[in-house]
Order: structure tokens, then sequence, then C-alpha cells
């Protein structure tokens, strides 16, 4: 099995924090899902109970795309039984709703007197296929960016889609309970009446699907298919990407229950239910871990709260409290939460002893000359640099990578 290469590279310096970052060369599902549950990316959700908002959505489409006749004419000569009607009545089913409208799930009775299959008004498919490049979704994707994120013409290529959309990790599959379960990068295109009108782009892992991007076209805009592509995913485990309490245009992940969100303290998932949402609008950062254990009210913090708490759990509630220093250079001296400190790694890490590659030889980071030389705690040194990449990474991911030096 081949191992996985990752670019070291420096922290990306932007005006209101600092953040980490690497450029991944080559990756398999297995590893990539090691770094969903790192804390790169994930946002689960199982069993999900749609809002009401999400029930007319998807019947509205539904409606569209059967039209007014075909419903009657298929009641009448395909009729379902008395139980049927009482459990659709009182009952949503959801994986049913997701795929009534679709081509070929749609019976198609013979008319009497035509002797011809009655069908639906439109015809809609949606079909898994490989993320490789074609003239129909680049047009697809020139639009979505022109109309929807209003980029110009200048902004938008063929290069920069086939690079941001149609590189990910190639296609494999393996067997799991006796079915094949597709592993890798895909793009879920949608057609309307044999029209490309939007794709899902998604990386398929071993325990979730990770929704990387949505495009539609302009002319299905008032069919919200971000809801509906949403929809049509939470029969399996999503990583929905980050969430930003803060960001307005994030708050629409949390409508999606029930989901989980990441504790950055002990990398373990946590309902992101009311009580959840309250915390997250009082503090600027939770930790459900310190929250329980500090027994901490959903409110925003006040002097009365803190009475009772001995020495030991105040000094806990002080360093929780503690504001990360965003103007600082490096993650690590800045206090970003997640990360193993520098004497976590001295502790728990090797970093000579990691594999980088560079051209065709493969070695060791110890066996680079300046190795020693370099200082851990200088944030301008490429040993400050590949230790931040390792906090974040993490122990389990550190030992699976190798840095790609070019």
């Amino acid at each position: 099995m081949q191992t996985p290469a990752v670019a070291a590279t420096a922290p990306l310096i932007a005006p209101r924090g600092t953040s980490l970052g690497a450029q991944v060369t080559k990756l398999q599902p297995a590893v990539y899902q090691d770094f969903v549950d790192r804390g790169w990316r994930r946002l689960n959700a199982w069993e999900y109970r749609p809002h009401r908002d999400h029930r007319r959505t998807l019947n509205a489409w539904n409606k569209f795309i059967l039209g007014q006749e075909y419903p009657h004419k298929a009641a009448r000569l395909c009729p379902r039984t008395r139980e049927e009607k009482k459990w659709r009545k009182n009952h949503f089913d959801l994986r049913m709703g997701v795929h009534e409208a679709e081509s070929q799930c749609i019976t198609r009775p013979v008319g009497p007197r035509s002797g011809k299959a009655i069908g639906p008004a439109h015809e809609f498919e949606v079909n898994l296929e490989p993320d490789t490049y074609s003239e129909e979704k680049y047009a697809l994707f020139e639009n979505y960016q022109r109309q929807v994120h209003k980029e110009s013409q200048g902004e938008i290529s063929r290069h920069g889609f086939k690079r941001f959309l149609c590189s990910g990790m190639g296609q494999s599959s393996r067997l799991k309970d006796g079915v094949q379960q597709k592993l890798g990068s895909y793009h879920q295109c949608y057609r309307l009446d044999g029209r490309l009108v939007a794709i899902g782009v998604l990386d398929l892992l071993p325990g979730c699907v990770s929704s990387v991007y949505l495009m539609y076209h302009q002319d299905v805009n008032e069919w919200y298919f971000g809801k509906l592509s949403a929809l049509r995913r939470l029969f399996t485990d999503i990583a929905a990407g980050f969430y930003v309490h803060s960001c307005v245009k994030m708050r629409y992940k949390s409508q999606y229950q029930p989901s989980e969100i990441l504790d950055l303290e002990t990398h373990t998932w946590n309902l992101l239910d009311a009580d959840h949402l309250a915390r997250l609008s009082a503090r600027k950062y939770v930790s459900m871990f310190w929250e329980r254990q500090l027994r901490l009210p959903p409110h925003k913090m006040t002097r009365l709260d803190e009475v009772g708490l001995d020495k030991s759990s105040l000094s806990c509630l002080r360093e929780y409290q503690r504001e990360w220093d965003p103007s600082r250079n490096s993650a690590l001296d800045a206090g970003m939460p997640g990360l193993m400190s520098l004497d976590e790694i001295g502790q728990k890490l090797e970093l000579g002893k990691w594999l980088f590659k560079c051209g065709d030889m493969l070695a060791h980071l110890e066996d680079l000359k300046t190795w020693t030389s370099w200082d851990i705690r200088d944030p301008a040194s490429i040993k400050r640099i590949i230790a931040e990449l390792a906090a974040a990474l993490g122990p389990e991911l550190v030992h699976q990578l190798i840095i790609d030096l070019g």
C-alpha cells in the first residue's frame, strides 16, 4: 500500500486569526477518514428528522417533477391499499421522499385506451460518477460561480475547476457486510430532462461522506438544491465541514438534527442540541468536556456562577476562559485549542523519525545535516513548522504520513 504524502506549509496568517495548512499530494480514503476524525472536517448526522421547511422543499420539488396529471392517473391505475394510504398520511418517510421523483423509481402504468406508458411531467435522474472533467460540468461550474458567487469571467477558469473539483482521491471500493462500498472522490450529478442542473462533489470515506462542494444552475435556484442534496445524503454519516456559530451563513448546518460537533480538547463528538447551541451563543469557545467537568451553566457566566467552585476548579475555569491570541505568528504560541503542546510533542513524538521525501529520496528528518541545529522554539525554523503540523495532526496521523519537501 502506498504511503500518503503531505507537504508541510508555514502557518497562514490571516487578519482574524492563525491557521495551519497542508497540501496533500497522495491520500487514501481511510487516511482521510483519520483526518476528518481529528477535527479537520466533520459534522455527523444520523436518523435525521427533517424540519417542516425541509419537507416542504422536498414535496415542492417532487410535485414539480411529477406534474399535476401523473399522480392522479397513476393513483387510478395503480391504487394504493387502505393501509398504505393511512400510513403515508400519518408518516413522512425521508428515504421514500428523496427518491420518489427519480426516473428509475417511478411506476409507469400503461393507459388502457392509449396503450402507452404514463410518465411524469419531467425526467429527473441522479447518478454517481467519477470526479472527471467534462465541458458540460465546467459550463455548470462557470454559471454557478458567476451567478451565485458573483465572480468575474477572469476569475473562473478550466484549470481552476479541474484543480479544485476534479482532482480528488480517485475511486476504489471495498466489501462491507457483503456489499461493495464505493470509496474515493465522486460527482453526484443531477439531471433534469437530460440536462445537467447540479453537481454535488463528494468524498466517500470508510466511515462517512464528506460533502466538498455543491453547484447548481441559476435556472433551478428556486428549488433550493442545497437543501435537496443535503436531504439525499442524510442516510449516511455526513462530514459537512466546519461549523462557526457566529457565521450566519453556517447556521443552516445546525438545522439538520440530530447532529454532532467535535470537542477540540478531547476529539470526541457531542450532540449539537439546543443546550450546546446556547453555550456557543454565550461563549466564544466551548469544550463540552470542560463544560461538564466544571458544571457550567448554558448562559453567559457571571461572578455568581463561580460561587462554590474550589480553588482547583477556579484555576481550570480561568484557563478554559483564557482567549487564545490570534496576533501571534505561531498557532502553538497563540494557544489554539486542539493542538498538542511542545511538551506533548516531545513526550509522544520523535519528530526526527518522521519520514520525508525529496525528489526520489526517502529518509528521516534527523538525517538532515542541519536538523539538530534548528530550534523548535524558533517560529521561523523548519523544525518549528513541522512541529506545528504534527501538533495539528496528532500522533496517529503523523505515523501514517510522509512529509513532501519537494
